[in-house]
């Protein structure tokens, strides 16, 4: 589980409590292995070998899910992958918990390894993802008269975003992106089930911090994980265009190492 603020292991969740025949896909483990970045996409080769090392077919309906504990966490990051991949069928499950609350089948221990796939090499869709020089034109142009206009939504703790709170990681400045607002993704969520909430009150969400939604709508976060919460809410709520959301992969982790706040591009709020 990434980012998880207890510190569990996706893993020992998984063995402990999962739907039967569940296959546990490792963000950890399927990602760029060659990036300083901690939860970058995977490279299309990369993606397919861990689809086919986990049995998933090409045209499989795949549901995605938390732990109970969590709720909804890394899921939507695991979900948004999928499409980012062309996968055609997927869906996130709100959520495990109440699953476990209603009694309905688990199971638990090991798992065998499933039977493997040939998954083919899918097409990477570009339009879903947006990268740091994307990113850092949007932030120098930023406020500048004919600069292109877009929403970028942080889904880190308003401290983080504000630069008022320290980052997780040692040494990582705090702050945010030029223009970015901050809509922290415990917001969108029921604080009792961590469920997301009704369709309703997510666009009212969105409203109330004037989320255009005839712009771009980019999520960001600290690891590219907890922007596809927002990314996710988006859908639900109907906000905006869907051809027009973009996660930042490498997120806040990777602005604050690439960019510096002498230079106007990390950017705190005043005392």
């Amino acid at each position: 589980m990434p980012n998880d603020p207890e510190g569990r292991k996706g893993l020992d969740s998984f063995q402990q409590s999962r739907i039967p025949q569940a296959r546990f896909f490792d963000l950890d483990a399927i990602k760029d292995h060659d990036s300083p970045y901690p939860h970058m996409l995977p490279t299309c080769e990369t993606f397919s070998e861990a689809m086919g090392e986990l049995g998933i077919r090409r045209d499989d309906e795949v549901v995605v899910y938390d732990t109970a504990e969590l709720g909804i966490f890394s899921a939507p990051r695991v979900g948004w992958t999928l499409r980012v991949f062309g996968h055609p069928n997927v869906h996130i499950l709100d959520n495990y918990r109440l699953w476990v609350r209603e009694g309905l089948p688990t199971e638990s221990g090991e798992r065998p390894p499933a039977e493997k796939t040939k998954y083919p090499l899918p097409v990477y869709d570009s339009k879903l993802v947006i990268s740091f020089r994307e990113m850092k034109e949007l932030a120098i142009d930023y406020g500048k008269e004919g600069a292109e206009e877009v929403e970028i939504l942080d889904a880190r703790s308003y401290g983080r975003w504000a630069g008022t709170d320290p980052e997780p990681r040692p040494g990582l400045s705090s702050g945010h992106l030029p223009g970015s607002k901050s809509m922290p993704f415990q917001e969108l969520l029921d604080p009792e089930t961590k469920t997301y909430r009704p369709a309703s009150e997510l666009r009212q969400i969105f409203e109330d911090r004037k989320v255009d939604a005839s712009r771009t709508i980019i999520s960001s976060c600290g690891t590219g994980v907890t922007a596809s919460i927002i990314e996710t809410a988006l859908g639900e709520a109907g906000f905006g265009d869907p051809n027009l959301r973009r996660v930042y992969d490498g997120s806040w982790t990777e602005w604050a190492q690439r960019v510096k706040e002498s230079d106007g591009l990390i950017k705190k709020v005043k005392p």
